[in-house]
C-alpha cells in the first residue's frame, strides 16, 4: 500500500512540475462559471484530480521501459515504477474502482469524463498515439470530455465550454507531435508529426487554430474569437518549437479566461 501511494505521489509531483494537469483547472473553471454550489465544485474538482492521476499513472506505466532509456525523464521516479510495476497496476485498478463508485453514488454524468476522457487517454497511451491523425483526434476528444468533470452532463452551456477546450487540445497535440517528431521517428513511432513533416504539421496546427477561432466566434462571442485569433500571429521558429508552444498556450489561456468570464457574468454564450 505504501509503495502504491509513493508511486501515485511521484506521478502527481512530476506532472504538476511539468504543468500537465491543465484540464483540472478547466474542469474547476467550468464549474465556477456555471454557478454550481461550492460543495459540488469541490467534489467535481476532486473527481477530476483523481481521474488525472489515473490517466497519467497509466501513461507512465505503459511507457516505463522507454522512459528508462530517456535522458530527459526523472530517472529515480521511473526506476522505482519499473521495480514495482505490479503495485502500479494495482493502484490503477483501485483508482478505477474509486472513480466508478463515486460516479454511481454522486452523479452518473461523471461517467462521460471517466469513459470518454479516461478511457480515451488510456487507449491513447496503449495504441492511438502511434496512429497518425488519430492521435490528434483522440486528444481533442480527451480535451472535451475530461473537463466535463466540472459540468452536469445535461448542461448545454457546459458542453459548449468543453468543446472549446477540446479544439484547443487538438491544436496543442498537433504542436506537440511536431516538436517530438524527430525523437518519435528515431524510436520508430509513426505520429502525425512524423508522417506529415514539420511544414505540413504546422499548417495543420494553423488550420485547427482557425477552426478554434471560428468556433469561438459562432458559439461563444466574436470578441473572444479575436483573442483566440492571436494564436495565428505567434511567430514560429523551427529551432525553438518549445517556445512557440508556450506562447500559443499563453494565448489560449487568456482566451479561456475570457470564455469563463463571459459565461460567469452573462450566464449564457452569445451563440
Amino acid at each position: 500500500m505504501l509503495v502504491g501511494l509513493k508511486i501515485v505521489y511521484d506521478v502527481v509531483a512530476y506532472r504538476l512540475r511539468k504543468l500537465e494537469m491543465a484540464n483540472l483547472a478547466g474542469a474547476t473553471s467550468i464549474a465556477i462559471a456555471l454557478y454550481l454550489p461550492i460543495p459540488d465544485i469541490a467534489v467535481r474538482t476532486l473527481y477530476a484530480f483523481v481521474l488525472n492521476v489515473l490517466v497519467y499513472l497509466n501513461n507512465d506505466y505503459r511507457d516505463v521501459d522507454i522512459d528508462l532509456q530517456s535522458a530527459d525523464k526523472d530517472n529515480a521516479k521511473t526506476r522505482f515504477l519499473a521495480e514495482h510495476k505490479r503495485a502500479a497496476l494495482l493502484s490503477q485498478w483501485v483508482l478505477v474502482a474509486l472513480l466508478t463508485a463515486a460516479a454511481l453514488v454522486y452523479d452518473r454524468g461523471l461517467f462521460v469524463a471517466l469513459i470518454g476522457g479516461g478511457g480515451t487517454c488510456i487507449w491513447y497511451s496503449v495504441q492511438l498515439k502511434r496512429r497518425p491523425f488519430v492521435d490528434i483526434l483522440a486528444m481533442a476528444v480527451w480535451g472535451v470530455t475530461m473537463p466535463l468533470c466540472g459540468s452536469p452532463a445535461t448542461s448545454m452551456l457546459g458542453w459548449a465550454m468543453a468543446l472549446q477546450l477540446g479544439m484547443v487540445s487538438g491544436v496543442f497535440e498537433t504542436i506537440q507531435v511536431m516538436r517530438d517528431a524527430e525523437e518519435d521517428a528515431a524510436e520508430g513511432v509513426r505520429t502525425t508529426g512524423v508522417v506529415l513533416g514539420q511544414a505540413r504539421t504546422l499548417l495543420l496546427a494553423r488550420v485547427l487554430m482557425a477552426a478554434t477561432t471560428a468556433y469561438a466566434a459562432l458559439v461563444i462571442h466574436p470578441a473572444i474569437a479575436a483573442v483566440s485569433a492571436c494564436a495565428l500571429l505567434v511567430p514560429f521558429t523551427k529551432e525553438d518549437i518549445a517556445r512557440y508552444w508556450t506562447r500559443v498556450k499563453m494565448v489560449y489561456g487568456v482566451t479561456w479566461l475570457c470564455v469563463c468570464a463571459w459565461v460567469f457574468f452573462r450566464e449564457q454564450t452569445a451563440g
